[in-house]
């Protein structure tokens, strides 16, 4: 009897025995299984345990009275989209860490109150501030609104700031960021902008923005402690009245403010704005795969940012629904 092979299955969630009942089988079609254990010189009761699963996955089957093992092709696809399902779960789960962290953090005796103690965070030191916002925006789940009065970026800033932002987004955080027109004057500026955007954030643009605000999940909000010199600190608080007058002005001025990506690509010279490269590929999936969950796992998104990518395509087209979207993305050679 030659040697079993290599066990590569495990991968897919196949023990050693179920890997070597189905090589057998591939090997052997239509033997009988009851004495397989036997040939493969395994135990009796996990070989029926193995055999009993391996048809529960379809996997192997009964045809014409026989048991066949199905197709290699489509047994390894089958089983990588059920593992993969099992990976983006335990990924979703590591995602939503906030219940463990207040968990944990009950088990803490609170402080005795203090008479002086203070609804309002300041922090003062870059080091402390980027502390605070990466700790921020780990946690954030739904939503970052930021409105960010610069003239440009500088390599340092945007060295800080990608990792964040990028991380938010591929959970599939909704990002909105209001930013001053000036700012698309600057190269590295633009293009980074332009990466964001691509990545599913949402910009907009304002002649004259002197505001700085963050704002995580509608639940806290960091301004400057003086807005002439934001170097001086930050204040940062979870106060419900503070949290939602700071949210009603920023919905204040992006309402009146102009979308990015129709601004970026005037200037770049496009008769009006077309799809990035995340929306195109969006678009291609929309009209090519049956389910939002492949779709998003193919464009290498989150099912969130995926969906919201087809609401920006059906507005920025004009579209009633996604037929009408594909229809009208065809006519304009978008897809």
């Amino acid at each position: 009897m030659s040697p079993l092979p290599e066990h590569k299955m495990l991968v897919l969630g196949l023990s050693h025995i179920e890997e070597d009942i189905y090589r057998h089988l591939l090997r052997n079609p239509g033997i009988e299984v009851d004495d397989i254990h036997v040939l493969l010189r395994h135990e009796a009761e996990p070989t029926r345990r193995s055999i009993r699963r391996l048809r529960e996955l379809k996997i192997i089957q009964q045809v014409d009275g026989q048991t066949r093992a199905c197709e290699p092709e489509l047994v390894v696809a089958r089983l990588a989209e059920q593992r993969l399902e099992e990976l983006y779960d335990d990924i979703r789960s590591l995602t939503h860490l906030r219940p463990l962290v207040d968990s944990l953090g009950r088990e803490i005796p609170e402080p005795e109150p203090e008479d002086d103690e203070k609804s309002v965070e300041r922090i003062t030191g870059l080091e402390a501030i980027r502390t605070r916002l990466d700790e921020l925006a780990f946690f954030a789940r739904e939503e970052v609104l930021a409105a960010e009065p610069y003239d440009a970026l500088t390599p340092e800033n945007i060295e800080n700031s990608r990792p964040l932002d990028l991380r938010c987004l591929r959970r599939g955080v909704s990002c909105r960021s209001l930013i001053r027109r000036v700012a698309m004057e600057d190269g590295p500026t633009l293009a980074y902008l332009q990466e964001l955007t691509a990545a599913g954030a949402r910009i907009r643009v304002l002649d004259e923005l002197d505001e700085l605000m963050l704002v995580y999940d509608r639940h806290t909000a960091l301004v400057p402690l003086d807005p002439g010199n934001t170097a001086k600190g930050a204040l940062c608080s979870q106060e419900e009245g503070i949290v939602t007058t700071v949210v009603n002005n920023f919905e204040r001025l992006w309402a009146g403010a102009e979308d990015f990506a129709a601004l970026a690509g005037q200037r770049a010279g496009t008769d009006g704005p077309g799809p990035t490269e995340i929306q195109a590929k969006v678009l291609r999936l929309m009209c090519t795969v049956g389910k939002d969950e492949i779709g998003a796992r193919e464009a290498g998104i989150a099912l969130r940012t995926y969906r919201r990518h087809i609401s920006d395509l059906m507005q920025l087209l004009g579209a009633e629904n996604r037929a009408h979207a594909a229809l009208l993305a065809r006519e304009r050679n978008w897809i």
